[in-house]
C-alpha cells in the first residue's frame, strides 16, 4: 500500500509486520519515532501478541531483548549514537550468544561536543561487535531491510543492525510502500529458535569459556558471517520475487560498465551521488557508483568484480578513525590488496555531524581524484583557515582552551 509517510512511522510499520513478540524501547534523538509509532501499533491493537517494554535506558533495552530472545521471543530495538555505547557491553553479549535480536540505528554522531545531527561515527564503532549491519539508501530500502533482518537474524541465528540515517531518513515524509501482512507472513514464517531457555530442558548460555575454547567461538561468529555472504543475496531474490521490488543485497552498482572513476559510498548520501554522476557525465567524465548495503559482513570478493575495471576510486564516508583516515575506505584497501592492477584509491571523509554534502562539493572532490589526486584522508569541504588558527592558538597558548568552543568562537568572530 503506497502511504505518503514519515520514514520512522513506516518502519514502525514494517516492523510491525513481522510480528515482534517483545519490544524493548527507550527514546534518543533521531529514532524515538519509530518505537513511538510501534508503541502506538501496540497500544491500539494492530499488533498483538507483543509486549511493549519502556526500559530505564539503552543498555537495559538491549539486556531484555537478549533475555527475550534467549527465552524463545522475536526480540526488537533501537537506539542511536550515545545509545549505542551505552549498550556496548551487551551488543557483544548478545552477537556472542548468537541470539537473532534486530535493532534499528538511527545513525548520528557522537559527541563530545554534543552534536545530534547524522554520520555513521556509532555504526562504526562497533563494526567489530559481531553484529551484521545492513545500510538503507533510502526510506522505502528502510521498510524492505527490516523486513529481511528477521529472516536474515533468525535463519543465521545472529543479531542484525539495520543503519538508517537519524533526520536525512528518519523524518523525512515521502511516498513508501508498505507491505501487506499476508505478504511478509509468506516471506518470514513463524520464528522457531535454534537455542532457547527452556525450564524443562535447563541448559546454561553466557558461561564462563576459557582459552581452551575462546578461540573456537570467535571463529565460529566469523565463520556465520561469511556465510551470510551467501544468504543475504538469497533473501534480496526472494523477496523480490514476493514485493516485486528489488532492495537489500550485499552491494549495487550505478552506471559502473565503462567507468573509470568509481565512487564507493553507503547510505542515503547514494541518492546525491547519482545525481553528482549524471550531470558529470553530461560533461563527458566517465564515473559510476558502487553503493554497499552489506557492511558486515564486508564483501571482499563481490566489491574486488565492481571495482576490477576502475581506474581509480574515491570512497565517500560520514565518519573517520581517529589517528588512522576512513574505515570504510581502510577495509576497501584491504579488500583491493593483491589484485594485478588495482585501483587507484582516494578517501574522502564527509558529512560528519549533519554538514550537508552538496552536488557541487561531490562534483570538485570528483574532478580533484582524476586531474590532481591526493594522498591520505581528505575532509570535504574543511574550513581550512578555522583549523589553521585553532592550531596556531593551541602552540602558542598553553592554555589554549577547549578545541569546539574556540572553534565556534573563531567562527562567530567572522560572520
Amino acid at each position: 500500500m503506497l502511504k505518503q509517510i514519515e520514514g520512522s512511522r513506516a518502519m514502525a510499520e514494517a516492523i510491525a509486520l513481522c510480528r515482534p513478540e517483545i519490544i524493548c524501547a527507550y527514546p534518543i534523538t533521531p529514532q524515538t519515532h519509530i518505537v513511538e509509532g510501534v508503541g502506538a501499533l501496540v497500544r491500539d491493537g494492530t499488533l498483538q501478541n507483543c509486549e511493549f517494554i519502556n526500559v530505564e535506558s539503552e543498555f537495559a533495552a538491549l539486556s531484555v531483548a537478549i533475555g527475550a530472545s534467549a527465552a524463545g521471543a522475536r526480540a526488537y530495538t533501537a537506539t542511536a549514537s550515545q545509545g549505542l555505547l551505552f549498550m556496548a557491553e551487551a551488543v557483544y553479549n548478545a552477537s556472542g550468544l548468537g541470539l537473532p535480536i534486530v535493532m534499528t540505528l538511527g545513525n548520528r554522531a557522537i559527541g563530545a561536543p554534543i552534536n545530534i545531527w547524522n554520520d555513521h561515527s556509532e555504526a562504526m564503532s562497533m563494526r567489530d561487535a559481531g553484529w551484521m549491519q545492513l545500510f538503507a539508501e533510502t526510506n522505502q530500502e528502510a521498510v524492505d531491510l527490516h523486513i529481511q533482518a528477521f529472516k536474515l537474524a533468525e535463519e543465521m541465528s545472529m543479531p542484525v543492525m539495520v543503519c538508517v540515517d537519524g533526520f536525512i531518513l528518519t523524518h523525512a515524509v515521502e511516498r513508501v510502500d508498505i507491505p501487506q501482512q499476508e505478504d511478509v507472513d509468506t516471506y518470514l514464517p513463524p520464528y522457531e529458535p535454534v537455542q532457547v531457555l527452556d525450564p524443562a530442558d535447563p541448559i546454561s548460555i553466557g558461561a564462563m569459556v576459557g582459552p581452551e575454547a575462546f578461540t573456537e567461538v570467535r571463529f565460529l561468529q566469523h565463520y556465520k558471517q561469511q556465510q551470510a555472504l551467501s544468504l543475504i543475496p538469497v533473501l534480496a531474490d526472494e523477496f523480490e520475487d514476493l514485493f516485486g521490488r528489488r532492495s537489500g543485497g550485499l552491494l549495487r552498482t550505478y552506471k559502473t560498465e565503462d567507468a573509470e572513476l568509481i565512487v564507493v559510498a553507503m547510505g542515503s548520501v547514494c541518492g546525491t551521488i547519482k545525481d553528482t554522476i549524471d550531470e558529470l557525465r553530461e560533461e563527458g567524465f566517465l564515473i559510476g557508483l558502487v553503493t554497499l548495503i552489506s557492511y558486515r559482513p564486508f564483501p571482499v570478493d563481490q566489491l574486488r568484480d565492481a571495482l576490477a575495471e576502475a581506474e581509480h576510486i574515491v570512497v565517500v564516508e560520514k565518519s573517520v578513525s581517529v589517528g588512522m583516515g576512513g574505515p570504510l575506505a581502510n577495509d576497501i584497501d584491504l579488500a583491493l590488496r593483491n589484485m594485478a592492477h588495482p585501483p587507484r584509491l582516494h578517501s574522502a571523509v564527509a558529512g560528519l555531524g549533519g554538514r550537508p554534502i552538496t552536488k557541487n562539493s561531490l562534483a570538485d572532490l570528483f574532478r580533484q581524484s582524476l586531474v590532481q589526486p591526493w594522498e591520505g584522508t581528505h575532509f570535504l569541504d574543511l574550513n581550512e583557515r578555522i583549523v589553521a588558527r585553532n592550531i596556531h592558538r593551541s602552540r602558542k597558548v598553553r592554555r589554549s582552551g577547549p578545541i569546539a568552543e574556540n572553534l565556534i568562537r573563531q567562527m562567530a568572530t567572522e560572520n
